[in-house]
């Protein structure tokens, strides 16, 4: 009994000698590992997470350009620009994509930064002067070109936007001249025969522009606004039929832009179909609901089909939203005057004779409205 005794507290010992010696490792695991035993009240700390680079966003942004998908590579841009506040070259980069899109006052201030950062790149000046002419801004446009062509002649990018600027400028040879320079210097980039397109259409020379214009599809065919552009100088030639099958393959490579149903919508117009027309321009603003273009082509339309409330709707949206434009401005004023409302109607009359005081419709519709006048007063 003695040794059953004896053998039982030895056991007992040992049961709690290997208690003792867990408690004492679960202690030092506590104390050397707080991850694995954690104190309710006090939150674990994050583990870090891979970011991403700007590197990483800037080959997102050039996949989705050659793609032609512009808003999502300006989106990317920005995400590099987010990483990398002082790098020129994104600013530069994201700028000449938002001139492309109509972003033309932003694309401005993206560019004014690329040149701040590093003045003495006479890319970045390039981009600017472009972002510049596209805003409206000649005079410093072709100023802050010229300072780019100065520092770099032989930059082909340079040269193209200087030609843009010309055109605009309505300086036909000087423009002439540097487009074609630009081509001779990099006939590989497609801003260089879409510039030398635009000053040949500009001097209505439609044919040589369209095929500057395809020169610049064959080197990125997933850019809409280049068969839009061809398309347009088909219109110039009469040839309905090949501008809509231009503007039906813009529509095809960038369905998300507005740009390809607006051009559609007011190539049927054109045609005297305003019917269809207006079914294209719906979709144009469906896709774009904040593009002025389609909304004042759409009251075009509905004041062609002599539905003056439409057109007065579609064309105060347009001009809401920026359009300055002498015909929108007294097809509106009529669109008022024909629901006998001279009032409203003698307002957008008289700024269209503000933008062409010699704008014949305008005064038709003023002498319109003094007539009605009259007779209400006999």
């Amino acid at each position: 009994m003695y040794l059953d005794r004896r053998r039982r507290r030895q056991q007992s010992q040992t049961r709690r000698f290997l208690f003792l010696a867990i408690v004492a490792g679960i202690a030092y695991l506590v104390i050397a590992r707080t991850d694995l035993v954690r104190n309710p009240l006090r939150p674990p700390t994050p583990t870090p997470l891979l970011t991403r680079t700007a590197l990483s966003y800037v080959a997102d942004a050039e996949a989705f350009y050659q793609e032609g998908q512009l808003e999502q590579a300006i989106a990317a841009y920005q995400e590099a620009i987010a990483r990398e506040p002082e790098n020129a070259a994104l600013y530069a980069a994201v700028a000449r994509l938002l001139a492309f899109r109509g972003h033309t006052k932003e694309a401005v201030k993206q560019a004014r930064r690329a040149v701040d950062l590093d003045g003495r790149n006479a890319l970045y000046l390039a981009v600017l002067g472009m972002a510049l002419d596209w805003d409206g801004q000649y005079d410093e446009a072709i100023a802050v070109a010229l300072r780019a062509v100065d520092m770099d002649p032989n930059l082909a990018i340079a040269r193209a936007y200087l030609a843009e600027i010309y055109a605009d400028k309505g300086n036909w040879n000087r423009a002439l001249e540097e487009a074609r320079a630009a081509v001779r210097l990099d006939d590989s980039d497609v801003d260089v025969h879409r510039n030398l397109g635009y000053v040949l259409e500009r001097q209505g020379r439609y044919e040589e522009a369209i095929a500057a214009y395809r020169r610049a599809a064959e080197i990125h065919p997933r850019l809409g606004f280049l068969y839009i552009s061809i398309g347009r100088n088909y219109i110039a030639l009469g040839d309905y039929d090949e501008a809509i099958a231009q503007f039906q393959r813009a529509i095809n490579v960038a369905p998300e832009s507005a740009d390809g149903y607006d051009a559609l919508g007011w190539a049927y117009v054109l045609q005297r179909d305003p019917e269809r027309g207006i079914v294209e321009l719906k979709k144009a603003i469906e896709v774009d609901p904040e593009y002025p273009t389609a909304w004042a082509h759409l009251g075009v339309a509905y004041y062609m089909r002599k539905n003056w409330e439409r057109a007065i709707e579609a064309f105060e949206k347009a001009i809401d939203l920026g359009i300055v434009n002498e015909e929108y401005y007294y097809e509106l004023g009529l669109s008022y005057v024909y629901l006998e409302d001279c009032e409203k109607g003698e307002e957008w009359l008289r700024r269209a004779l503000e933008l062409n005081p010699q704008s014949q419709p305008a005064l038709q519709g003023l002498q319109l409205c003094a007539e009605r006048a009259q007779r209400k007063g006999q």
